[in-house]
């Protein structure tokens, strides 16, 4: 029997995911999982193929899109954190902030208003929080859940957002709608998308301790009650240096950030523009004020940017991972085998829990939607169930692999940004995420039905 039409294709990502839980490193598991699915594809043929299918993720544009853009928001962070302007934000925050619930709550809110893409949102919030949570001992663990539920969900539920623009032009370009309406299709099918709704409002019920600490996560927050937080990710402090004793305020750190949040929409959502413009003004504005010496801009600028390679690295070998999912046709044999169960009233929820599945276990929330789009919508006609129900029944899914998913990009930058391990993270947050999820099926099925 052809391994293609068996569940044999579910084994790598089964191992990726038991792997990351033992080992809790993220790199080995996703290899783990890669040289499995190699083996399965053929055993001699092993070596050539990861070879060649690294080149081809490495020469990506999307793989270029995400090094350019997480590389230089590393050095926009490093900057900001040289300067000594996230201190200045911090410090104001911590001034408003009266407890751990209010510092989360403020951390909620900020995911909120940095809405145009979750990169930008994970990176940009986690770093700016962290003195601000670790002042009321909050686990960095906790600050993570709360920058990854604000992160794709809102970024999914604002159609001013990147999500947006790909899954609008994903609509047209598979022509289920005309020419400039793919936005619109969009727009009529966020009602639906119960499960970055239910990711969103879970936060603020977290964060006042409605919903205790679960799992892991109770562990996590009685170890930070206890213990010093450490900053593996912040080497700033050693090299932070004022040249000209000026007072750093709060417009050091916000006018950075509204530069890049600025431009970004300027350019029709371009967040590399964005990006590259925002670290171009800062290191203008630092330098004209004297902040930082030029030299030391530009090493804050590549210190950045190897800040970020272990997350890129995680990113590039989960795309290689998924490359791999892609040619054991797991995306294609999970649809082809749930079809049959698709009837009116069930076709959103197992929609749902198959397309979260998949993007679970192949840690992609954008390019296993743009295979399955063509199968799912024209399926969702055929049984009668409305285009905007069955768009919101993915969109959930997608919002759940990146939000859940132990080695998705989103979940990696989130750990990163708010200086926690990346398992420890997954794990932490992966029951709120069930959660969510639950009340995803419970509500999918109501509107089907109703």
């Amino acid at each position: 029997m052809d391994i293609q039409d068996s569940w044999l294709v579910l084994l790598p990502a089964i191992i990726t995911v038991c792997v990351a839980v033992v080992s809790r490193r993220p790199i080995e598991s996703l290899l783990a999982g890669t040289l499995v699915g190699l083996l399965m594809l053929g055993p001699t043929t092993a070596l050539d193929q990861f070879s060649s299918t690294l080149l081809e993720v490495m020469m990506s544009e999307t793989i270029a899109w995400v090094i350019i853009v997480c590389g230089l928001m590393g050095s926009l962070i490093m900057l900001l954190l040289r300067a000594g302007a996230v201190d200045a934000f911090s410090g104001v925050l911590a001034a408003k902030a009266k407890s751990s619930k209010s510092a989360l709550m403020y951390t909620w809110l900020l995911g909120i208003i940095v809405f145009i893409d979750d990169y930008l949102n994970a990176l940009a919030v986690g770093a700016s929080m962290r003195k601000v949570t670790d002042q009321f001992r909050v686990s960095r663990e906790k600050l993570a859940y709360v920058v990854d539920s604000t992160a794709a969900p809102i970024c999914v539920l604002v159609p001013i957002s990147t999500w947006a623009v790909f899954y609008a032009g994903l609509f047209q370009e598979s022509g289920f709608a005309e020419e400039g309406q793919g936005m619109g299709l969009y727009i009529s099918a966020i009602p639906y998308m119960i499960y970055p709704i239910a990711a969103v409002l879970l936060v603020p019920l977290v964060a006042l301790g409605i919903i205790p600490a679960l799992g892991p996560m109770k562990t996590a927050e009685r170890r930070a009650a206890h213990e010093p937080v450490s900053d593996p990710i912040d080497p700033a402090d050693e090299h932070r240096t004022s040249m000209s004793g000026r007072e750093i305020g709060l417009h050091h750190f916000l006018l950075p950030l509204a530069t890049l949040i600025g431009f970004t929409l300027w350019y029709e959502l371009d967040v590399q523009i964005g990006v590259i413009a925002s670290v171009a003004l800062t290191i203008l504005l630092f330098g004209a004020q004297r902040l930082l010496a030029w030299t030391q801009m530009f090493d804050a600028v590549i210190d950045g940017i190897k800040m970020m390679l272990p997350a890129l690295t995680i990113v590039v070998i989960a795309f290689v991972f998924k490359e791999v999912n892609d040619q054991l046709g797991l995306p294609s044999f999970v649809i082809k085998n749930v079809a049959p169960l698709m009837t009116p009233l069930f076709f959103p929820v197992i929609t749902f829990l198959t397309m979260a599945l998949i993007s679970f276990a192949t840690g992609s929330s954008w390019g296993v939607f743009a295979i399955a789009i063509p199968i799912i919508l024209p399926l969702a006609a055929s049984v009668g169930v409305s285009m905007p129900l069955a768009i919101g029944a993915l969109l959930s899914a997608s919002a759940f692999g990146s939000h859940a998913c132990f080695y998705s990009d989103a979940t990696v930058l989130a750990a990163q940004g708010s200086g926690c391990d990346v398992i420890d993270h997954a794990l932490t947050q992966i029951p709120y995420a069930l959660i969510a999820a639950a009340i995803s099926c419970i509500g999918l099925t109501l509107i089907a039905a109703f």
